[in-house]
């Protein structure tokens, strides 16, 4: 029975979750929507990884708009591991820390997060490739927790993502419409679409590459 009351009630806040997308989004549900793609984010690259870990308790399927702002999500984050496949690999190494102190993990998570956002163009230095970054480095920490026998942090990179997006993303979400917005980064039809999209990646890893550094001297 338990699990039958655990199925229903995932299912029921999916269905809430995707709603949203008939209409403006607040920021609470835009929050909600930032942990569930967090989720199905790890989850994708633990999988990758070939790391078992039980499925998200509210995991996304491949059909609704959530579901397919996921899909893109993933494939962006793809795109801008390609380019760079060792930056994205062993972040809790590069960072210096250890991923057994919670308190550890999220100082570190939020402090690069709050960097990578820190300096670039207009509307506070946000862009999807930015965004994606975050995804990218939120999946690589959850893997190295993971590796190193600390499941139990994953939910706190998920926390941690959820609280960042709290308190500097959702204007901007708003602004543009809610996280739909993403997958207009692949269904625009111009070539030079794409080559925009990869040299802002490419951009990007240069941000996460100095917030990592930015973290390193604050330790000092």
């Amino acid at each position: 029975m338990k699990g039958m009351e655990m199925l229903r009630r995932s299912s029921v806040f999916a269905a809430e979750v995707m709603e949203v997308f008939d209409r403006s989004p607040t920021d609470k549900e835009l929050v909600s929507q930032s942990k569930v793609l967090c989720r199905d984010y790890i989850h994708s690259r633990l999988n990758r990884a070939g790391i078992g870990w039980s499925k998200p308790e509210h995991g996304l399927s491949s059909g609704g708009s959530l579901g397919e702002v996921s899909s893109v999500l993933l494939w962006l984050g793809d795109e801008l591991e390609y380019l760079r496949p060792n930056v994205y690999r062993n972040v809790a190494r590069q960072l210096n820390i250890t991923v057994a102190s919670e308190s550890i993990v999220s100082d570190a998570f939020l402090a690069v997060a709050a960097e990578i956002f820190s300096t670039g163009p207009a509307e506070g230095g946000v862009t999807w490739g930015k965004v994606v970054s975050l995804y990218a480095v939120a999946g690589a920490l959850a893997v190295d927790c993971v590796r190193h026998g600390h499941p139990a942090m994953v939910h706190t990179i998920v926390d941690c993502m959820g609280e960042f997006v709290r308190k500097s993303l959702v204007s901007w979400l708003k602004r543009r419409g809610g996280w739909a917005d993403i997958t207009k980064c692949v269904v625009n039809t111009d070539p030079s679409f794409r080559s925009h999209w990869l040299v802002a990646a490419a951009c990007t890893c240069v941000h996460y590459l100095k917030a990592v550094v930015f973290y390193l001297l604050r330790e000092k």
